[in-house]
């Protein structure tokens, strides 16, 4: 109910986007803020994140399987079980394999791409489709009713104020594309839609093609092609779009297989080969919902889910291979997700019904690849109501991403998560550097402790003359002037900032120092 409340409320703040380009419909709402005139964040890196959702819940025993607990696994699902021959092995482990239709997966796994996130869920876990899917991608507990997402808020830190006075000099392009018919709760942030979507892969192509249908030759006709005049001249977002994606010499490199999931990632490997600085990518495919006839009775290898698997599998891999070949691969991590899993013990229609965890795949040549955590345990008498308790938090998967890849600091991660969750080893050789290598900005103010319950301390660095620092709000307003002083000569020092009576939030030091200009995150927190 939130949720909607929420899209209603900010549809009417909608900026000038064409709510229809032949099909290819591109969203973005939300209110102005004066903060992205003061804040310039200093992790300007291009890493990119690109999150596939799939959408119905998956079973995950039939996807990475316990060769370990193989009896136990057996007769919890005989009519539906995959034959211990024919799972695929696994590179430095016996005790898990692979559903035979992964083989994609399994070659990037043997190749230290994959890491395999084992019973990754939450506690207290929600079976139904809307809910869970709404926490997995607002990042909330299971009792918590939360109306932006997890990426979302990320992206609000990151560039403060978005939609207005974007695009700009520092970022031209999107910050978050996504595929699917409607905006999905991952890309909200706290004030706004963070993105563009993309309605539908095969009507984007004609866009960036300039393939229209033709209209006919009535005065009904006459309007639509009006319409969709004026929606183009009023795109903020197409024209870099279009240009990255037919920038000379674009073109993709690998042979992709023909579904709805490597369509979506043919376009995404394009647009950053096309130097389009987008942070996140979310891409949708469905189809996971296995209630009945999961597999082939005659050979359970094969059926519904198999083909589900190998289109993930061999989509991935396709991808992988065609950033590869771009020379990109290096800026890319992939996470896959599913809103929850599936029963341990199989129904009597060769299907599974709604469970709790599920593994989570993370791809990519900056991945730390290997298996987190250890196979789910099998009673050896399951019954109809027994589920894989979750061993990860995925939330903790999001956090290690944000921090690791996407280089947030811990303030910003308490913001964007609202709570601490343990780390995991998801890409460890990865150096959080500014965009093309260079060398980071210098650090002109910091801040300890931070969160902050009643005060802090600020030490600063100024090159002499005018010097400013102010405590501003999330929306950029002014609430003090922490000092303003003139030097003489260059100087290092410390200023003492009382938050005691300020409410729970993020604000940030803006520092100014003739030229050069800084902002500090801070979390006031009880």
């Amino acid at each position: 109910m939130q949720r909607r409340k929420f899209l209603r409320n900010t549809a009417a703040s909608a900026v000038a986007l064409p709510g229809l380009i032949n099909g290819f419909n591109m969203k973005a709402y939300g209110e102005g803020s004066m903060l992205h005139n003061l804040y310039t964040s200093v992790v300007q890196t291009d890493h990119i994140l690109v999150i596939i959702q799939m959408a119905g819940g998956n079973d995950g025993l039939n996807t990475v399987i316990p060769l370990d607990q193989y009896s136990n696994y057996f007769n919890a699902r005989s009519n539906i079980a995959i034959a211990e021959n024919k799972v695929l092995a696994l590179t430095g482990t016996s005790a898990t394999g692979l559903n035979p239709a992964l083989g994609g997966l399994r070659d990037l796994y043997n190749d230290g791409k994959v890491c395999i996130v084992q019973s990754a869920g939450y506690p207290s876990p929600n079976f139904s489709h809307f809910r869970a899917t709404d926490i997995w991608l607002s990042a909330s507990n299971q009792d918590e009713y939360i109306s932006n997402g997890w990426a979302g808020r990320y992206l609000n830190l990151e560039y403060p104020g978005y939609p207005n006075g974007y695009p700009s000099g520092s970022m031209p392009d999107p910050l978050a594309v996504q595929f699917g018919s409607s905006t999905s709760l991952a890309i909200l942030g706290p004030n706004s839609q963070m993105g563009v979507t993309i309605s539908n892969p095969d009507n984007f192509l004609n866009f960036v093609n300039d393939v229209e249908d033709a209209v006919p030759n009535t005065p009904a006709g006459e309007r639509l092609a009006y319409v969709r005049q004026i929606s183009k001249q009023s795109e903020i977002f197409s024209n870099v779009i279009k240009t990255s994606y037919n920038i000379p010499g674009n073109a993709n490199k690998a042979t992709y297989p023909n579904n709805t999931l490597a369509n979506q990632l043919k376009i995404v490997a394009r647009l950053i080969n096309g130097g389009l600085k987008t942070k996140i990518y979310a891409v949708n495919y469905s189809g996971f919902d296995t209630h009945a006839n999961q597999v082939n009775a005659s050979d359970t290898s094969t059926g519904t889910h198999a083909n589900q698997l190998a289109i993930l599998g061999d989509s991935v891999k396709a991808f992988h291979t065609d950033l590869k070949l771009m020379n990109k691969d290096n800026k890319v991590i992939g996470m896959t997700f599913s809103e929850f899993g599936r029963r341990i013990k199989s129904n009597a229609s060769m299907g599974t019904d709604h469970g709790a965890a599920a593994p989570m795949f993370l791809f990519g040549t900056p991945v730390t690849g290997g298996i987190v955590g250890a196979n789910p345990i099998i009673p050896s008498a399951a019954s109809v109501n027994d589920n894989i308790p979750f061993q990860t938090d995925f939330r903790s998967i999001y956090s290690s991403l944000l921090k690791r890849w996407l280089c947030q600091d811990e303030p910003s991660l308490l913001s964007e998560m609202f709570r601490t969750f343990p780390q995991i080893d998801v890409c460890s050789n990865v150096e959080c550097l500014p965009q093309g290598g260079r060398t980071a900005p210098e650090v002109l103010v910091k801040n300890y402790p931070n969160p902050v319950i009643n005060s802090t301390t600020v030490e600063f660095k100024t090159d002499g003359g005018h010097t400013l620092m102010q405590l501003v709000d999330k929306d950029g307003h002014i609430i003090s002037t922490i000092m303003e002083k003139t030097f003489d000569r260059p100087t290092t020092g410390t200023q003492r900032v009382d938050m005691g009576r300020l409410k729970l939030g993020v604000y940030y030091i803006r520092f100014q120092n003739g030229n050069k200009s800084q902002m500090k995150a801070v979390l006031k927190v009880d």
